[in-house]
């Protein structure tokens, strides 16, 4: 079953076709607000339940041809070090994550995923929560629309998000136990890496650390590029999957081939 996107997003409760409107745009100064004050937003319900069912039966669907990735590395997504530094340091400070990374090429244009990501209106709304001009898609072959797999035992460690100003996800199935989504807002900025503060969270400090609750269809937008966040470990047989989307400020952006290869196992495709 194809789905179009005004049946995928719950537009009864997110308005987000009629951009003008004072339903839409008192939801964009909401949603704006949270992200500037708290460095995340939540949409809850914002899949319809039924493009919800059909993305989970996808995933599971190609999670076979997913990368299973499991590996150690910081939280700078690298797997090596840097020798003139301190073992304790963040960028020597080692954890293992795994998960199954399933990539945008293995989704084609019928996917909800897909065609959500490329919706104009959605493009449109996401740029008035993130308070930009535009918004453009990710045009790596990888990164643009990806699912992620949680099973039993698995995680996401504390990590940045690589060059991106937010990070989109959205909850497609919850674990049995475990799978939470935590995050230390402005752990760092543009202009300052506050290896101190990163220190501490890598070392077990969970002063600054907040537990963000989703459930199935919940979009969540979070600065991911300077707050540290993580996965905790999942526990059962229920996977954890989740979507991950890459909006760009400029047209023409494709990702690292360094972190590709961490993230999906390839440079490209």
């Amino acid at each position: 079953m194809t789905m179009t996107p005004e049946q995928i997003v719950n537009l009864d409760r997110y308005p987000i076709s009629d951009l003008g409107s004072d339903a839409c745009q008192t939801l964009i100064k909401q949603m704006n607000n949270d992200l500037d004050t708290r460095q995340y937003c939540v949409m809850p319900n914002f899949f319809t339940e039924a493009a919800v069912e059909i993305s989970v039966q996808e995933a599971l669907a190609k999670k076979p041809d997913g990368f299973a990735n499991s590996s150690d590395r910081n939280c700078y997504l690298h797997k090596q070090g840097e020798p003139d530094l301190p073992d304790d340091h963040p960028r020597n400070t080692f954890f293992h994550a795994s998960y199954t990374m399933m990539g945008a090429h293995l989704f084609n244009d019928a996917s909800c995923i897909v065609q959500m990501y490329y919706w104009q209106p959605m493009i449109d709304f996401i740029a008035g929560v993130v308070g930009e001009p535009a918004l453009y898609p990710n045009e790596d072959p990888l990164q643009p629309t990806n699912i992620l797999a949680y099973s039993h035992g698995d995680n996401s460690a504390w990590h940045f998000d690589s060059e991106n100003s937010f990070t989109m996800t959205l909850m497609l199935q919850a674990a049995d136990e475990g799978g939470n989504f935590e995050i230390s807002p402005n752990t760092r900025t543009d202009d300052e890496q506050h290896y101190d503060k990163v220190a501490k969270i890598v070392h077990g400090d969970r002063s600054t650390v907040q537990t963000v609750p989703r459930e199935a269809g919940a979009l969540v937008i979070f600065r991911g590029c300077n707050s540290l966040h993580r996965v905790t470990t999942v526990e059962g047989d229920k996977n954890r999957l989740m979507s991950v989307f890459v909006y760009e400020r400029e047209p023409g952006v494709t990702g690292d081939p360094r972190v590709n290869e961490t993230v999906y196992g390839r440079a490209t495709v």
